[in-house]
C-alpha cells in the first residue's frame, strides 16, 4: 500500500501528494515516471517523478485536474492509500556533461523539471532556468527551480509575475548569444504546444532539444500500444522508448490530435463525477 504522507495545494487544480513508495524511491532517477491508480474503478495515469527520497523512502509527484481520475487523486488526503502504485517506468534523463543547459518548464512541466535540472546541477552544469505559466497564482516551485538554477527567468502570460512573454521568446534570446555562453542542449517540458514550439525556436540553431511527452498510456509496459508517438518517422511507445525524444523529431500534430482522441469521453465521465461532489466541493472545484 502506497500511504499518502503529505498533501499540499500549490495553485488552482495543482496538488503536491508525497507519498510512500521505498523501493521505487530506491530506484528512481530524473525523467522517469510511474503509473497510478486512485481505486480499483480509475484509470491507470502517468505522473512523472518529481522528486524521490531514497534515504525516507518518499516519492513526490505533482498532479493537476484534469478529468475524472486526476479529480479522484486529488480527493484522497494523507493516510489515505493509492490503489495502485507501479515504476519506476521510462528510460531516465541521460545527464550529459552539457557546460551549459537550458531547462524550459511550462505550467506543471515544473515539477518534472526540477529533478533532471537538479541532476545536470550537481554535475558541474550551468543550468539556466525559463519557468513561465499563464498567471502568477499557477507558479509553483519558484524556489526549488531557482535553488538548482545559475540563472532563473519567470514569465507569464498576462505579466502577473517576472516578464510578460511566452517562453519561447527568451529562449530564443539565449540562443542568440555565443561565446561561453552559447547554450548546447535545451530540455522542454509542458504542454505539448509549449514543446512544439520550443523545438521549432531551437531548430534554426541546430540546438539539441529533449522533451518528455504524456500520451494515452493503458499498461506501461509497450504492450498496448496506447502511448504510441511518431519519432522521426518511426513508431515509438513514450512508456518504454521514452519520455524523452529528440523535439525536433517528435510528430507534433499526430501527438496532439492523439491526446483529444478521447476527449468527448473525458468531459462526460468528469460531468458524472462533479455532479456526485458536494455543494462546496463541486463549488470550489468549478471556481479552480
Amino acid at each position: 500500500m502506497s500511504e499518502i504522507l503529505d498533501k499540499r495545494v500549490l495553485a488552482p487544480k495543482i496538488y503536491e501528494i508525497v507519498v510512500e513508495a521505498p523501493r521505487i524511491a530506491r530506484k528512481a532517477l530524473p525523467g522517469q515516471f510511474v503509473v497510478v491508480m486512485a481505486d480499483e474503478k480509475g484509470e491507470r495515469i502517468p505522473l512523472t517523478i518529481a522528486d524521490f527520497d531514497a534515504e525516507r523512502g518518499t516519492l513526490t509527484m505533482v498532479l493537476m485536474v484534469v478529468g475524472t481520475s486526476s479529480l479522484k487523486l486529488s480527493r484522497l488526503g494523507v493516510g489515505d492509500a493509492l490503489h495502485a502504485l507501479i515504476g519506476p517506468l521510462g528510460k531516465p534523463s541521460e545527464i550529459e556533461p552539457f557546460p551549459t543547459v537550458v531547462m524550459v518548464a511550462g505550467g506543471v512541466g515544473t515539477a518534472p523539471v526540477y529533478p533532471i535540472a537538479r541532476a545536470f546541477y550537481e554535475s558541474g552544469s550551468r543550468v539556466i532556468a525559463i519557468q513561465g505559466a499563464r498567471s502568477e497564482e499557477l507558479l509553483f516551485w519558484r524556489d526549488r527551480l531557482a535553488s538548482v538554477s545559475h540563472e532563473h527567468i519567470i514569465t507569464t502570460d498576462d505579466g502577473t509575475a517576472g516578464r510578460k512573454a511566452l517562453v519561447t521568446e527568451p529562449l530564443k534570446e539565449l540562443l542568440e548569444q555565443d561565446g561561453e555562453k552559447a547554450i548546447e542542449c535545451v530540455y522542454a517540458i509542458g504542454p505539448a504546444i509549449m514543446m512544439k514550439f520550443c523545438s521549432l525556436t531551437t531548430r534554426p540553431f541546430g540546438v539539441k532539444t529533449i522533451v518528455s511527452l504524456n500520451s494515452v498510456m493503458i499498461d506501461g509496459t509497450g504492450m498496448c500500444g496506447g502511448c504510441r508517438v511518431d519519432v522521426g518517422g518511426q513508431t515509438k511507445f513514450t512508456c518504454v522508448d521514452g519520455p524523452e525524444f529528440d523535439g525536433h523529431l517528435v510528430d507534433w500534430d499526430l501527438l496532439m490530435s492523439r491526446q483529444n482522441i478521447y476527449h468527448e469521453q473525458e468531459a462526460c465521465s468528469l460531468d458524472r463525477v462533479i455532479k456526485e461532489l458536494s455543494e462546496d466541493e463541486r463549488e470550489t472545484f468549478q471556481e479552480a
